[in-house]
């Protein structure tokens, strides 16, 4: 069992941590050995190069982690020795977690995963829980008109929880490999945005019951507005963080609409998600660019600083 992590030392820095040998679980704990984590590439870039209000260093961040119970308390009885587990809390990547499962509410954000041929693909379920709670909060349902605004992670899976729960999916972006890939899952129509007979397709296709911001774009709540864009008593989903959002308050007043914010995740979107999964719904294989090694680590977070673009899904092996 490893005993490293990972932590920002200072803005654009990325560093290991010595986290020591792990004490023994109490009576309601489990003792998880780390086996995959997965960058959560908005949040911990946002950290990593002090956007939006990060500003706090040393910090450790990441909530998408992947293990096998190694030990359990004497009154813990949901969980067994050997059961994978997904767990989401924010402690950053680490090779070892301590967890107190005795919370009846679920907020331990520890469950037990379905058998799997490649539990790694499970590292995601944290970015793919909140895209998950996102469409649902947003209210998206059979027979919508859904669009997408950004092909990154979060919005890959929207996309895809999206269509899973019967709406009609628009996906656009600049990238053209993420493009590709939104079509492998079987996005109904995917658009580049800088392209202009692509934009006139998302034109004609209005208007749209719910438009999810998965690109933070400051320009997209004006395009949506002068584009007349929106339905009437449709919603803005905002996925992506922003520090200061303005509109147009006719965009909204007009059509008795609605802007909404979906930032996490609970156990029983994680449940949903997994059942997805399962069921072929949602397709996490896709979505991964990168598997490495935690000693490739500084260099994947280099990548993640100068070259975002260029990743989507990330998945560290912490293999010995």
């Amino acid at each position: 069992m490893r005993t490293l992590g990972f932590e920002f030392a200072s803005p654009g820095e990325m560093r290991f941590c010595e986290l020591g040998e792990p004490p023994a679980p109490g009576p309601g704990e489990i003792l998880i050995r780390t086996h995959y984590s997965a960058i959560t590439n908005g949040t911990e870039r946002h950290a990593l190069v002090g956007e939006h209000g990060w500003n706090h260093y040393p910090g450790r961040h990441g909530y998408q982690h992947v293990g096998t119970v190694a030990d359990l308390g004497s009154e813990v009885h949901q969980f067994h020795t050997g059961d994978w587990v997904f767990y989401g809390q924010y402690v950053g990547h680490r090779g070892w977690h301590i967890v107190d499962v005795s919370q009846n509410d679920g907020s331990h954000l520890c469950i037990p995963l379905p058998p799997s041929n490649n539990y790694s693909h499970f590292a995601l379920s944290g970015v793919a829980g909140v895209a998950l709670r996102g469409v649902q909060r947003f209210r998206v349902s059979m027979g919508q008109n859904v669009w997408v605004a950004g092909a990154g992670l979060i919005g890959h899976f929207a996309a895809q929880a999206a269509r899973a729960a019967g709406a009609r999916v628009t996906i656009t972006d600049i990238n053209h490999h993420r493009l590709e890939i939104a079509k492998r899952t079987g996005i109904s129509t995917v658009l580049d945005a800088q392209k202009s007979e692509d934009r006139e397709i998302l034109a004609a296709n209005r208007p749209y019951d719910c438009i999810i911001d998965a690109c933070g774009s400051a320009s997209l709540l004006d395009e949506i507005h002068q584009g007349s864009l929106l339905a009437a008593r449709g919603v803005i989903g905002l996925l992506a963080v922003r520090s200061r959002t303005t509109f147009h308050w006719g965009m909204l007043h007009t059509r008795e609409a609605s802007i909404e914010v979906s930032c996490h995740f609970s156990l029983s979107d994680l449940r949903i998600l997994h059942q997805l999964i399962q069921l072929g719904l949602v397709q996490m294989e896709p979505a991964i660019s990168h598997y490495a090694p935690v000693e490739e680590a500084p260099a994947i977070y280099r990548t993640l600083r100068d070259d975002p673009q260029s990743l989507l899904g990330v998945i560290f092996d912490w293999s010995e």
